[in-house]
């Protein structure tokens, strides 16, 4: 999702119960046979971080608008997803080498970019074309079993009918030059349609992950559907839904994941109002099941609250053939809260959007590499944050 119109970033809870979802039964307590890997606390502390300059100039594109990133086992360098949807150069991801050990974030070198490419090997045009054909970039993962790149973005729900053409939002698959080999198929309820159905407007999916050694692929979409109730308030949360498919599209399981209210009121004279959801997710390397979750808020006159999270879908119920999640009991994941951004130390808390799993440590921990998504906005920046996961 674009925060540059309305900035975001993020609170939560373990289980929210909501307006939309009035009846949000609590999961049973792990029993005996639970695997100890789930059981077991998660907890994080600060490495360092690094800022990347203002606009870098690399190799004539502009740097910035960081939304995804990932490591690539086969070449050791990282990748990151630009959400530019070529409005200042062709949508397009960067590689880059990270020197991150045990006592910080050293260096960020970049090393190459590619524009993403279309089936006939153009690269992707301008929204202001009005051709339908615009992408949104939010995520990017590197298939584990070819070092292929996956990449999610959002479509666009037009404010309006007839105020523009309906982009849906896609899982697509990319080489390492960016041309394209094809897409998975998602979810029937993942589909944007005019009857007041599917994603809301810059909150489709901005999450996706691979599991269980690549076999299975999850993805969030960022918001609450809008057959599933109303966006989070002060008073209230929501619930997203996250997916489980097959490498070919599969749907194994469906589940509702719980957002927190917005943590604070918004400034009045702003035109912007609260913006939270759930921009990444990145699965456990040893549990099926289990994830860290990302959510970020964005509330006018308070700026970015930033939370990562514990969350299983052990137990969870799947809600795949629920046509709405609205006034339904529901057993939504449990989640723990890992960080909070606020207390790491961090010199400034911003728009966080992406993270994968970085090296391992000498004390036994591993490390996690997370990015921020600047906007191209001077107010803003791409803040690389490296936590210890223990």
């Amino acid at each position: 999702m674009r925060a540059s119109l309305t900035r975001r970033a993020c609170a939560v809870a373990l289980l929210v119960t909501s307006t939309l979802a009035p009846a949000v039964a609590v999961a049973a307590q792990p029993g005996g046979n639970e695997r100890q890997s789930e059981r077991a606390a998660v907890q994080a502390r600060l490495l360092g971080e690094k800022i990347v300059p203002h606009k870098l100039d690399f190799q004539g594109t502009t740097v910035g608008g960081f939304s995804g990133v990932d490591r690539n086992r086969c070449t050791g360098e990282y990748v990151f997803l630009s959400d530019d949807r070529s409005q200042l150069q062709p949508a397009r991801f960067y590689t880059a080498r990270l020197d991150v050990d045990a006592a910080g974030v050293h260096a960020v070198d970049f090393t190459g970019t590619h524009s993403l490419l279309q089936p006939d090997g153009s690269s992707y045009p301008s929204p202001s074309l009005g051709d339908g054909k615009a992408v949104d970039p939010e995520e990017i993962r590197v298939d584990p079993r070819t070092c292929d790149y996956w990449w999610a973005q959002e479509g666009d729900r037009p404010k309006a009918v007839g105020a523009g053409p309906v982009i849906q939002p896609s899982i697509q698959f990319a080489g390492p030059t960016g041309d394209y080999l094809g897409r998975l198929p998602l979810p029937s309820n993942y589909e944007i349609t005019m009857e007041e159905r599917g994603p809301r407007r810059n909150q489709a999916i901005e999450a996706i992950t691979f599991g269980s050694n690549g076999r299975v692929v999850t993805s969030a979409v960022e918001g609450p559907l809008l057959q599933d109730g109303p966006v989070p308030d002060l008073e209230n949360g929501a619930l997203v839904r996250v997916t489980r498919q097959t490498r070919d599209g599969r749907v194994l399981g469906q589940f509702a994941y719980p957002i927190e209210k917005i943590f604070a009121p918004s400034d009045p004279t702003s035109p912007w109002g609260p913006d939270t959801g759930v921009p990444s997710l990145l699965a456990f390397p040893d549990n099926p099941h289990r994830y860290l979750v990302l959510e970020r808020t964005w509330v006018a006159g308070s700026g970015y609250k930033i939370r990562l999270y514990d969350a299983t879908t052990r137990g969870a119920t799947d809600v795949q053939a629920r046509e709405s999640l609205a006034g339904q009991p529901v057993v939504a994941m449990r989640k723990k809260l890992v960080a909070d951004f606020d207390t790491l130390g961090l010199s400034t808390v911003d728009n966080t959007e992406g993270m994968t799993w970085g090296p391992e440590l000498p004390s036994g921990e591993r490390s996690l590499i997370l990015v921020s998504d600047d906007n191209f906005v001077s107010d803003a920046v791409t803040q690389i944050i490296a936590l210890a996961i223990r």
